[in-house]
């Protein structure tokens, strides 16, 4: 399974809700990402921000800080766990 923000091939993949489900977005749009994408998504931001600016697939791969990340997660092992960093602002 190829995670759509990393593109590697990874055994597993989480559900992401592009609008999060504490801001009503159980029924909204959805991708299938890795769990180290998926965690960093969650370190660097906030539900609102996620809610209100980054509320699509396009939108979290333009964002400067998840471009860094995803440039470096590319090249990491897929079936190695890799550790999130960065924090909220």
């Amino acid at each position: 399974m190829t995670c759509e923000l990393c593109e590697r091939d990874v055994e597993k993949l989480t559900v992401h809700h592009l609008i999060p489900r504490q801001k009503k977005g159980h029924h909204g749009p959805k991708i299938n990402i890795c769990s180290a994408c998926h965690r960093q998504i969650h370190t660097l931001f906030d539900n609102t921000r996620l809610a209100q600016e980054l509320n699509s697939k396009q939108k979290l791969i333009d964002e400067p800080k998840m471009q860094k990340f995803l440039s470096w997660v590319s090249k990491q092992n897929p079936n190695r766990k890799v550790k999130v960093r960065g924090r909220r602002r």
